[in-house]
């Protein structure tokens, strides 16, 4: 595994650290008056969700790990686990279901996420960034309602509650942004 200065570090490299495996969540580097800079590093450990945050100085080596990314497609969910295959190998294997945390109720029957794996241990899933949902229950269009930035609630087939231009209406397909949970557009 290849080392890197404490001062290389950026938001999303995955570290060995302590004998754990930590993502870096944020890094500031802080210049003081007095005595050297440094970098203060805030992680979250990729097994059981732990935060930590530690000072690395320039001279500190510090073992970068690189995850394996693997596309899978979900089949089905039993017993709060989820059951996916490799796309490749047609291997099925189950990772608990909320290793996907709030993002869990977009997932959708025949899709494709990214596992990400350490060695052959599944330690991150994601969804994709924009997922097609139906609105359930919206507020009826109010003829003239134009003011701008004027957003309804709505609910999803999901049970997603999201903000929704005036103009969508029940039984529409929206695109939603997983990242932000936000309607982004008309499907």
């Amino acid at each position: 595994m290849p080392k890197i200065n404490g001062n290389e570090i950026r938001p999303g490299n995955v570290l060995e650290h302590d004998g754990h495996l930590w993502a870096a969540v944020k890094v500031d580097h802080v210049k003081p008056g007095k005595g050297g800079a440094f970098a203060q590093v805030e992680m979250r450990n990729l097994r059981n969700g732990s935060k930590l945050n530690e000072r690395f100085r320039s001279a500190d080596k510090v073992e970068r790990v690189r995850l394996e990314q693997k596309d899978q497609q979900f089949l089905y969910e039993t017993d709060g686990m989820l059951v996916f295959m490799d796309s490749e190998t047609y291997e099925q294997i189950e990772l608990p279901a909320d290793l996907l945390g709030d993002r869990r109720p977009f997932l959708q029957d025949g899709m494709t996420i990214v596992v990400e794996f350490y060695e052959d241990e599944a330690l991150n899933a994601t969804v994709p960034q924009k997922v097609t949902c139906k609105i359930v229950e919206t507020e009826p269009v109010v003829k003239g309602q134009t003011a701008a930035n004027s957003f309804k609630p709505a609910i999803l087939d999901n049970g997603v509650k999201v903000m929704v231009p005036p103009f969508v209406g029940p039984d529409e397909d929206i695109i939603v942004n997983t990242e932000t949970m936000e309607y982004a557009e008309r499907a």
